[in-house]
Formats: structure tokens, sequence, C-alpha cells
């Protein structure tokens, strides 16, 4: 099992810049599959980002890819997320999430392990 803990949410401005950790706490953070999360007021969560095990594989949400940039530091147990050129609608609850093994499915309901979450606003 695996706790996970966000930080480094805030508010800024359009085109800024944000860096979100994820900190993991338990055994074997590195067999884990990692993705950031978001999720808006009155919608569904959607994915972001994921990166696989080892940090070879990555994997962006469309409107994101360009840019964001996901990473993990295996022997720290904390998963980043760099964003970039922030857009208003970049405004949501960001979650980690953590699921055993391989990141080939990273759809919310494959995510057995959550963060509390760290709000992001971006002002127009």
């Amino acid at each position: 099992q695996v706790q996970l803990m966000e930080s480094g949410g805030g508010s800024v401005q359009t085109g800024g810049s944000l860096r979100l950790s994820c900190v993991a706490s338990g055994d074997r953070f590195g067999a884990y599959c990692m993705a950031w999360f978001r999720r808006v007021p009155g919608k569904e969560r959607e994915r972001v980002a994921a990166i696989s095990t080892g940090g070879g594989t990555k994997f962006y949400f469309d409107a994101v890819k360009d840019r964001f940039a996901i990473s993990r530091d295996n022997a720290k147990k904390t998963l980043y997320l760099e964003m970039n050129i922030l857009k208003p609608e970049d405004t949501a609850v960001y979650y980690c999430g953590a699921k055993w093994g391989l990141c080939e499915r990273w759809a919310e309901a494959d995510f057995p392990y959550w963060g509390r979450g760290t709000q992001v606003t971006v002002s127009s």
C-alpha cells in the first residue's frame, strides 16, 4: 500500500508556471505506475499525465503534452509535474494516483491510491 501527498499548487497568471510534487510513503514506490489527474467542480476527474515505474515511458493528455512534463525520483519517492504556459482552463484540483505495475491502462478507475489534491488556479 502507498500513501500520497501533493503539494505545490497555487495561484498564477496566464502564461505562468508551477511545479507540483507528490510524496509517497510506503514500500516499493518504484513498482507503481504514477499519474496526475485533475478535477474541475462539477466534472469528472480527467487524466493529465502518467509515468512508468522506471520513468522511461510517459503519457500525456493531448491538451497538456506540449506544456506539462511528468517526472519521478524513485530514490526520493516523489512524483513531479512541471506545468508551463498555464491557461485558465488548467484551473483544477490536481491529484496524484498510484497503481501497481504497468501504465498501459491509466484511466481513473485503474488507480486505487490517491492523494487529497492540491489546488491550481490560473487567472486571465
